[in-house]
């Protein structure tokens, strides 16, 4: 086996280049593998994630500085092994062709059309940091079930994670079944510029520009999950203390390091104060204590530490109110860690940079409204975000929301959770993304539809060829009648 590829010099491209030829071969001289062999390859995914769960997680951890290793277990360990069981559990029923309807009158004589699901070949994988193994393994849930191979690129934000996931892929499966690729931005570059039969990029916006344009080189199709500043809409009906638990919640998961995190919050101006107090409260039962509670995430870098510093003394300068929730009145300044508290910004205006770049970070902007029609506007007025989360009892008030925007999913009555249930497609719209996966979803991102047509036997279309007869020309009379 050798599924470890460290590339750091200048023969990447040539080595990537060779690893993907020799799946491709592999690919090529294998034919598709039957669902005996996707499950084991799922099992073996799923044996490694139980065996180096520890390891993992304590790889995350030192990756980030400190990160909740309870959450790593739940999110990336649990919130891996989910998806690979679930494509594993459900492989059967999606391998079966779709038979598709043949119209009148060749159905009459025995003509047949289905679709047949074919494995594209070689997918590449970048994975992001901010959840590197569940974002690993969760897309690779579906590319294993459509039959696939795999190369990986994790982020080089998370060495340490990234470098363990290699070692663990290198143990169970050899480098024509799925290879892992580490390096830094140059390597992740060559690698996006590969001639993949499919790419999956999760990650920044402005990354997935330059991913974009090097897979269009060789026309590879894209798999693109990104993020966008996802809205939190209060209705007059939702409870207020119940929602800002819920809101802050997700807002403190991972440090609001997660592309689905809620970015701001729309309420009823009247209902701001008490939202305000309830999250004080939500956070102080949550994280008594910050700056050195193990269940609280640091910032993953220095860089991304002092941009999302910089958002706020931006917001400050320009006039907004600003909310530390910091309940045992910690000192920041001093730490070991790059810990952010839980930070409310009070009516921020367009100018204000918060209001402009997605956060990815505890900072939560929160805007008030006199009518909900005003923070739809405001919704659609703005890129269209990857989640969308509504809190109201109003079941109609809910649903014209829900149809008036646009959003890649949606959450009712919480935040994130859409993004659990695997049996619902994940993914972005416009600038939040292209593409979904997860579930069967998945399996059909990561294989080939292909239409096949079964002609009946009975050669009773001979009267379609020339020369023409009055036969004929009724039959493409009738076919032209409304």
């Amino acid at each position: 086996m050798n599924a470890m590829v460290d590339l750091h010099s200048g023969g990447a491209k040539a080595r990537m280049q060779a690893v993907l030829e020799a799946q491709r071969a592999a690919h090529l001289r294998e034919g598709a593998p039957d669902a005996a062999k996707r499950k084991d390859r799922l099992n073996r995914c799923i044996s490694i994630l139980q065996t180096h769960s520890e390891e993992l997680v304590e790889a995350m951890n030192a990756d980030f500085g400190n990160r909740s290793k309870e959450m790593s277990r739940l999110t990336d360990i649990a919130g891996a092994i989910g998806p690979l069981k679930h494509a594993r559990d459900n492989l059967d029923k999606w391998m079966r062709p779709e038979k598709r309807k043949v119209e009148a009158p060749l159905n009459l004589f025995g003509a047949k059309a289905e679709v047949q699901f074919q494995p594209k070949g070689v997918i590449g994988i970048i994975s992001p940091w901010n959840f590197p193994v569940q974002l690993t393994f969760g897309p690779l849930a579906g590319v294993l079930a459509a039959g696939n191979r795999a190369m990986i690129k994790p982020s080089e934000f998370t060495p340490e994670t990234s470098t363990v996931m290699a070692r663990i892929f290198d143990l169970v499966f050899d480098e024509e079944e799925i290879a892992v690729i580490e390096g830094g931005s140059d390597v992740g570059a060559a690698f996006a510029g590969l001639a993949f039969d499919h790419l999956v990029f999760t990650g920044g916006t402005s990354i997935a520009y330059h991913v974009m344009r090097a897979a269009a080189d060789n026309l590879v199709p894209l798999t693109l999950e990104l993020g966008g500043k996802s809205p939190v809409i209060v209705s007059r009906s939702a409870d207020i203390k119940k929602t800002a638990a819920r809101v802050m919640t997700g807002k403190t998961m991972n440090a609001g390091q997660i592309c689905l995190a809620p970015d701001y919050t729309f309420l009823p101006r009247e209902s701001r104060d008490g939202f305000v107090q309830a999250a004080n409260e939500a956070v102080a039962k949550m994280f008594p204590t910050i700056k050195d509670n193990p269940d609280y995430t640091a910032i993953v870098n220095q860089r991304h530490y002092d941009r999302i510093k910089g958002l706020v003394e931006d917001a400050r300068a320009k006039g907004a109110q600003v909310i530390e929730i910091n309940p045992n009145n910690e000192d920041f300044s001093q730490q070991e860690h790059r810990r952010i508290p839980p930070t409310l910004i009070l009516d921020p205006t367009d100018d204000m940079k918060v209001m402009q770049e997605e956060i990815f970070g505890p900072v939560m902007p929160i805007k008030t409204y006199s009518d909900v029609s005003e923070a739809v506007n405001y919704v659609n007025a703005n890129p269209r975000p990857l989640g969308l989360y509504m809190f109201s009892e109003d079941e109609a008030e809910t649903q014209t929301v829900l149809e008036r925007t646009t959003s890649g999913g949606v959450t009712v009555n919480d935040v994130i959770f859409h993004v659990s249930v695997e049996d619902l497609p994940f993914g972005g719209v416009g600038p939040a993304g292209m593409g979904a996966y997860h579930g069967k979803d998945g399996f059909l991102e990561f294989s080939h539809k292909k239409a096949v047509y079964k002609q009946m036997k009975a050669d009773l279309l001979a009267m379609m060829r020339p020369p023409y007869s009055d036969t004929f020309r009724k039959q493409v009379a009738a076919r032209m009648k409304a």
